[in-house]
């Protein structure tokens, strides 16, 4: 018996049958009928042969069936981030033909997003960079391959097709209820404002040196309602326990705020923690606003500025599919939001000094 490994063609003279069919078999099974094809397996699986090879297929249609996710943090985050899952589990079932996978490359512990190595290296059709920082190399990497390229929230990107949220908008919705409620004394939990997951409370110069513009977006929103630049503490991700910390320095600021704006639900999950942990109540003492309307929000009853993110997935579904198709980027899209009034929001407290107006 011969060593050789078998082929396409071992099968097809096997059988009896060209090259091409047997190839039908693998790929095309609506051009067979079903006896021939099950003979063809049959054959195929007593030679040993297990399939067309998946590296010589793609370098044959130019075409790698994979789309890269190019995240900023680690691939935790893609299941421990409400946000980011669902919207990437409505990504994957919107580009999702039996055919195609979904590749996640984390961020690299510099932050950035993934190495550029990384991207050089990566078999993909399509890139999709979700939150990654202002002039992160590796979407230069992307771009040097002349990948097809899907921006999802940040940053801007000039040749990608791109897919944002009404961040500011949003943020002035948040603050706009606290106001309205009577609030004065607001302390705001930030989302990371440069790569590299520092913690801790935020200085003009930091403000100044951002890098993340969703984080510049909802600040910006949150300050120009406020007419001023209150306590603000930085979390290096969306994670409760840094809510709950950044939230407990925030209570300690004199005067004690009487309400939070948080820029993800998370964030003010935390809060809501923190608050309890020195026996504030909310909303009587304390009230707390999320952002994105994860399902731990409404949970919760926690007030939040709610995004679509079983659209936002689709959409960037939608922008990837038009890109595999040779279609053009196309215009920027972008989505809107809305305030989700909930139980973690009242009126100030009697005693509290009201906001003139």
């Amino acid at each position: 018996m011969s060593s050789r490994r078998p082929t396409l063609d071992t099968v097809a003279r096997e059988v009896g049958v060209s090259r091409a069919t047997v190839s039908n078999a693998y790929n095309r099974p609506d051009q067979l009928s079903s006896e021939l094809r099950d003979r063809i397996l049959r054959t195929a699986a007593e030679l040993g042969y297990a399939g067309p090879d998946p590296v010589a297929r793609s370098l044959a249609t130019q075409r790698a069936g994979a789309v890269a996710v190019m995240l900023d943090k680690g691939l935790s985050a893609a299941f421990s981030d409400p946000a980011l899952s669902i919207m990437l589990d409505t990504l994957a079932s919107t580009v999702d033909t039996g055919e195609r996978s979904l590749v996640l490359m984390p961020g690299s512990s510099q932050g950035g997003g993934p190495r550029p190595s990384a991207v050089a290296a990566v078999h993909a059709d399509v890139v999709v960079a979700y939150s990654l920082p202002n002039d992160a190399p590796a979407i230069s990497a992307v771009l040097q391959r002349s990948l097809p390229l899907v921006v999802v929230d940040q940053p801007a990107v000039g040749a990608s097709a791109t897919l944002r949220v009404d961040d500011r908008g949003g943020a002035r919705m948040a603050a706009r209820h606290l106001v309205e409620l009577g609030h004065r004394d607001i302390g705001i939990l930030s989302l990371d404002l440069r790569a590299g997951g520092a913690a801790g409370p935020v200085s003009p110069q930091r403000i100044e040196a951002a890098q993340f513009q969703v984080t510049i977006e909802r600040l910006r929103g949150y300050l120009e309602v406020l007419g001023r630049t209150p306590p603000i503490w930085e979390a290096p991700d969306s994670v409760r326990e840094y809510g709950r910390e950044g939230a407990a320095w925030l209570l300690r600021q004199e005067p004690r705020p009487t309400a939070l704006l948080c820029m993800s639900d998370e964030l003010a999950l935390g809060a809501l923690k923190a608050a309890s942990d020195v026996g504030l109540s909310v909303p009587g003492d304390l009230s707390v606003v999320g952002f994105d309307d994860t399902p731990a929000a409404a949970w919760a009853d926690l007030t939040t500025i709610r995004q679509d993110l079983l659209e936002k997935g689709r959409r960037t579904g939608e922008l990837v599919l038009r890109l595999l198709a040779g279609t053009g980027p196309g215009t920027p899209v972008t989505l809107g939001v809305n305030l989700v009034p909930r139980a973690s929001t009242s009126r100030v407290s009697p005693g509290r000094a009201a906001l003139p107006g």
